[in-house]
Order: structure tokens, then sequence, then C-alpha cells
């Protein structure tokens, strides 16, 4: 998978490329930006949003269980000194799904792979290109 930023007329705005797709990634107002798009931390709380949503629906469809709508609230406070990065996710399920689906589901919903990600151990390489 495969994300380039490129730098746009904002402050800090930067067109983000995803295979044919782009996503706007800027700052808020008060930190410098134009607030032309989500910073680049909301855009890690949607990924795991979307991705806990995508993944507890796919297995949904797999087991031709019909959940209605999901809805996948996250709220995500970056590391400060002596404390850990938290997100708090609340998944909101119709009361019509069975108590053993709903169960199963929130086990499923810890399986997505931005929710692996981001509780496994990560590695970066980085270099320096000329532009």
């Amino acid at each position: 998978m495969r994300a380039i930023a490129r730098r746009e007329n904002g402050t800090f705005r930067h067109d983000v490329e995803i295979r044919r797709h782009v996503v706007v990634a800027d700052e808020p107002a008060e930190n410098g930006g134009d607030d032309s798009g989500p910073s680049p931390q909301e855009l890690l709380a949607a990924s795991l949003a979307s991705c806990t949503a995508i993944t507890m629906e796919m297995y949904a469809k797999r087991k031709d269980w019909d959940i209605g709508e999901v809805v996948v609230d996250v709220n995500y406070e970056p590391a400060q000194r002596g404390s850990p990065t938290r997100f708090r996710l609340e998944v909101h399920l119709s009361e019509e799904v069975p108590k053993e689906q709903r169960e199963r589901l929130m086990q499923i919903a810890a399986r997505c792979p931005v929710h692996r990600t981001l509780e496994g151990e990560v590695m970066f390489e980085e270099t320096l290109q000329p532009a």
C-alpha cells in the first residue's frame, strides 16, 4: 500500500494520492493551516473508524447476517508525556442484532487491519531523496 503527499497552495495543505484517489490533509486554522481538510491525526482516527466498520460488515456479509447500519465513533488522544496514545471506540449496532452476533462482531472489530497495526510493533525506514 502506498500514499504520496504533495503540498498544495495552502500553508500546510497536502493532496494525498492513494491509488487513483486524492484525499486532502491540512491543519486547522489554530495550528496555522487553512482547514481545507482533516488533519493527519484526524485521518488516522478516520482510518480506524472506517476499517472497524468495514471489517464488521464484511464478516456479517460472509455469515449472511443482516446487521443493518454500523456506526463506529473513534475518539483519539495522542500520547502525552507519561501517558499512552488512547483510542476510544464506540460501536453502534441496531438493538435488533442478536446478543451472540453483537458479541462476535465486537471480537471481529478488534481484528481489523488498522487496529492490529496500531497495537502491534511498528518499524519505520526513512530515506531522503532529491526532489
